[in-house]
């Protein structure tokens, strides 16, 4: 038997994939800087060509790995806004329905509203 609910295996299952997509589209945007950036570094800066291929590459996967964390978190925290705000949604049209069962609509509900009275002339 489970001891937890499995709606949240499916949940935490989407955040984890949508956190992946982030990390994914970050490390290839802040890749592409960092390259840019060591190609500006490699042209233009005696100090950065010195350094070493190890150390270059040590630089270029840094800034790779920041854009995935930075892009994966954002992405995340954007995920469980959705989550919440369907959630909310949800939770309201559920106490709306129960408020329609229990009281009933109301009449004007299902007809359309008259059209407005002709401007009064003076």
């Amino acid at each position: 038997m489970r001891s937890h609910n499995a709606m949240r295996d499916v949940e935490a299952e989407d955040a984890g994939w949508e956190a992946s997509k982030g990390a994914v589209y970050g490390a290839a945007k802040w890749g592409v800087v960092t390259a840019a950036l060591g190609g500006l570094g490699y042209a233009f800066s005696p100090l950065y060509r010195s350094l070493t291929v190890q150390f270059k590459v040590y630089i270029q996967m840094s800034g790779m790995v920041f854009g995935s964390m930075i892009e994966a978190d954002y992405r995340l925290r954007d995920y469980e806004a959705r989550v919440r705000m369907q959630k909310r949604i949800a939770r309201d049209r559920a106490m709306w329905k129960q408020f329609e069962d229990q009281y009933g609509k109301d009449e004007d509900d299902d007809q359309t509203p008259p059209p407005p009275p002709p401007p009064e002339k003076r």
